[in-house]
């Protein structure tokens, strides 16, 4: 087996973070780690952490089909299942484990998939003012209730699994059917060679278990009747119903029809195929939907993630791991390195570098020494240290923000709105004029009356059906995605186009967005007597060996310099000032004004410089060797070379720019008058950051959120619309409409055409569809009867139906070739 992992490891056709499972880019700058020869590659810091603290817990994972032992860092096939990655030998083995994941998941924890704790609240994802105490079905349009919050023990939206599994059926059924159908239209009279009779119940026999297996949506469609509000399930129970009915009889009673409708085997057509096919494409539909939702989903699960399961508590000498809902307030634990801070609190002894970018969105750790303050979720990289738990449960800071996550999520597609307001009217009077068509055929048609009206009747309801109607939104949203994939902006839904092309407020984090998102060396400026190279080497001599957050960026900008790696000896941290040790016999410290004042160095000109550094957003640093002032060094996170650009494009395309960070005002406020942008809100949390978002909407402004880190999770939810950069956390891009793959902020004004192009597309869409309808219906109800003698056939409704559905999807491909 060793030489099997080699082997895969000398070529991977892929790259993951074997923490995660996440598809991870070995040329980008996410962290790596070089473990037994082989090099790693992860999504995050808090993933290489947890690699770190126990690797073996992550090289490789256990096929759950076959048993067999799969690279975790290389493995093609892999799922999240009930919140942790599931990996897999083949496609054929992730085929069979999506297909019964019970079957395959004995010998896995089982965690308490579908249930939920006591208390939880359900609601219609429709109808968010719906609230039950139970699980159930929505009284308005009979969806299923989905949990108001979500935990992270509850596995995968079962009514999701459950449409699947009927599509999984119900498509190669209709498949046949509809081929069957059409071939006599393309020269193959399959009908002629077994009988037209025959015929008849091969298709009842291949389109009734479709019928049966999409009840779900004539329970729907019943339900809008009986709640007195129509809507699209009450069109498509109609439609497919009475397609379904017509041919049933036709195929059991031909002689209920005029003759003229009958061939020579005495048959009256059916429609077997139409009824199948399109209950089949309304499932395929909702199966998407469903997938959207539950990707949604995953934004609060990766949320409850950051948090562990358990904490290790001290009590009465003795220490132990115990779960986290077991944790009160007062409780003493111990953070060891490499673990997540189990609830928010206080340090009370120990020290640390804790980082902190869930929360603040900052890439670098903060030192915590005794008193101060940690929150749960964050992730511990370097020393241990005891805390006191003040907030747990739902008081913590991380479950605050999922709350907030959750509630912004619950909102519904204005494009959807629409569609039911139109159908509000649209349904009864379809309704109406098939009455209608019915009574004034049975009153006032030829002989045999009747018949005629059941077919007019019928044929209203058939060219009616919603099936264009339906695939309207769909279809250019899924081309839109495709031709935004292309120009590197991922789309999650049509409400995100159509608030985007709406927009006038942007609001942009800092770090991650504007900037690179990692600190470097910007500036080194050495003292009289001494050569830069001197000064950077002997600064990293020094910080090499420290914990400091600014260590590395200074040791890698020394490095990237060409500077000589000198030893540092007598090394010692001095919290809060810098460090202090011995380079060629000297003693020399890298460190804050503080240090050099507590040292006795005098840094004449340096203290002013150092001030305009800051002043720049820039950290500035002393270093001073032998008691005299060496130079100054300074790290930034720098702007990104393209944000400049874009910002001018979004200020040229009327939108206000608006900056929400939680850095220091003096780093932000520098930032935003080298990139002229309009309003900064500095040192926020992400419950501020929340609020600005609400703020600018009550003030009627469209506000579009573009961020990086899970500190901008509930903005991002909250705005009209969300923007995540590619290159952030996960939760941002699970909780954004838009994301950018390549985290180019000039993104934003390919996405902006994109939207503008695609609601062009949606509009003509519904008007194809609509238009068809509103001529098709008086045609079917036989407006022509008395003048010309035609009665509209259900075939030919039929065809017009399968017509205006073909001219929604010719609209819909034309955005493959947007201009962006």
């Amino acid at each position: 087996m060793a030489h099997h992992h080699d082997a895969q490891r000398a070529t991977p056709a892929i790259t993951r973070d074997p923490v995660c499972g996440m598809i991870v880019d070995p040329a980008s700058d996410k962290p790596g780690l070089e473990h037994e020869g082989h090099r790693y590659h992860f999504c995050s810091e808090r993933c290489r952490e947890r690699f770190r603290a126990d690797p073996a817990a992550y090289l490789t994972a256990t096929d759950p089909v076959c048993g067999m032992a799969v690279d975790r860092a290389t493995a093609a096939h892999m799922l999240r299942h009930e919140g942790a990655p599931v990996f897999f030998c083949s496609q054929s083995c992730q085929s069979r484990f999506e297909a019964d994941p019970a079957a395959h998941a004995a010998e896995r924890p089982a965690p308490a998939t579908g249930t939920m704790p006591g208390g939880t609240q359900y609601t219609c994802p429709m109808h968010p003012e719906i609230v039950r105490d139970a699980p159930g079905d929505c009284p308005i349009c009979g969806m299923a209730l989905e949990p108001v919050m979500p935990s992270a023990e509850s596995g995968p939206n079962p009514e999701y699994l459950d449409m699947k599994r009927r599509l999984k059926i119900t498509a190669p059924l209709a498949a046949l059917v509809f081929l069957l159908e059409m071939g006599a239209h393309v020269g193959i009279p399959f009908a002629d060679w077994i009988g037209h009779r025959l015929f008849g119940w091969v298709q009842f026999a291949l389109a009734t278990p479709v019928v049966i297996l999409c009840w779900p949506f004539f329970r729907r469609g019943w339900a809008s009747i009986v709640t007195r509000a129509p809507n699209m399930w009450t069109l498509i129970a109609l439609g497919t119903g009475a397609a379904y009915l017509f041919s049933v009889v036709s195929l059991l009673a031909p002689g209920l029809f005029p003759a003229a409708m009958r061939d020579g085997m005495g048959m009256t057509p059916v429609y077997f195929e139409a009824a199948a096919v399109i209950l089949v494409l309304v499932l395929v539909g909702q199966v998407m939907e469903l997938a959207a939702r539950e990707r949604t989903g995953d934004a609060i699960r990766a949320l409850l993630d950051l948090a562990p399961k358990t904490a290790r508590r001290l009590r009465d000498g003795a220490e132990e791991d115990v779960p986290l809902d077991e944790v009160t307030a007062g409780d003493v634990l111990r953070v060891r390195p490499g673990e997540s801070v189990p609830v928010d609190g206080v340090v009370t002894e120990g020290r640390s570098s804790v980082d902190e970018s869930m929360i603040t969105g900052e890439p670098l750790p903060v030192e915590k020494t005794e008193g101060e303050a940690v929150t749960g979720g964050t992730l511990n990289k370097t020393g241990s240290f005891i805390m006191r738990a003040e907030s747990v449960g739902a008081e913590t800071t991380l479950s605050r923000i999922v709350g907030l996550v959750s509630k912004a999520q619950r909102s519904r597609a204005p494009i959807q709105a629409l569609a039911d307001r139109v159908a509000a009217w649209f349904v009864p009077a379809v309704v109406a004029v098939a009455v209608l068509a019915f009574l004034a055929w049975s009153l006032f048609g030829p002989s045999p009356a009747l018949s005629y009206a059941f077919v007019a009747a019928v044929s209203v309801l058939i060219i009616a059906c919603p099936c264009a109607l339906g695939l309207a939104t769909p279809m250019s949203i899924m081309v839109a995605t495709g031709r935004g994939a292309q120009a590197g902006v991922l789309i999650r839904d049509a409400e995100a186009l159509e608030r985007f092309s709406k927009v006038d407020v942007l609001v942009v984090d800092k770090t991650g967005t504007l900037t690179e998102g990692r600190p470097t060396l910007t500036d080194a400026e050495a003292a009289e007597g001494m050569e830069k190279t001197d000064l950077l080497a002997l600064a990293a001599a020094l910080e090499r060996g420290s914990e400091h957050p600014l260590a590395e960026a200074i040791t890698a900008g020394a490095r990237d310099a060409g500077a000589p790696e000198r030893e540092a000896g007598d090394f010692e941290a001095v919290t809060g000032k810098g460090v202090t040790g011995r380079v060629g016999g000297a003693r020399a410290l890298p460190g804050n004004a503080a240090l050099m004042a507590d040292e006795g160095v005098d840094l004449g000109a340096l203290a002013g410089r150092a001030r305009e550094l800051q002043a720049e957003g820039k950290t500035a640093m002393f270093v001073a060797l032998g008691g005299r002032a060496a130079g100054i060094v300074a790290v930034a996170d720098r702007v990104k070379e393209s944000t400049p650009d874009a910002i001018r494009a979004l200020h040229e395309a009327g939108l206000r720019i608006v900056m929400a960070t939680g850095d220091a005002r003096a780093t932000a406020e520098a930032v935003a008058r080298s990139l002229g942008i309009d309003e900064v809100h500095a040192e926020v949390s992400p419950e501020d950051k929340h609020a600005l978002i609400e703020r600018l909407r009550t003030e009627g402004r469209s506000v579009a959120m573009a961020g990086d880190g899970v500190n901008d999770a509930p903005a991002l939810a909250a705005a009209d619309v969300g923007i995540a950069m590619g290159t952030g956390a996960d939760v941002a891009v699970e909780s954004a409409g838009i994301t950018l793959v390549k985290g180019d902020l000039g993104g934003i004004v390919r996405a902006r055409h994109l939207a503008e192009a695609t609601m062009r597309n949606i509009r003509q869409n519904l008007f194809f569809a609509f238009v068809y309808n509103a001529a098709g219906v008086p045609l079917a109800a036989g407006i022509l009867y008395p003048f010309f003698g035609i009665l509209l056939s259900p075939i030919v409704a039929a065809a017009a139906m399968s017509l205006s559905s073909v001219s929604v999807i010719g609209n819909a491909l034309r955005l493959r070739g947007a201009k962006l």
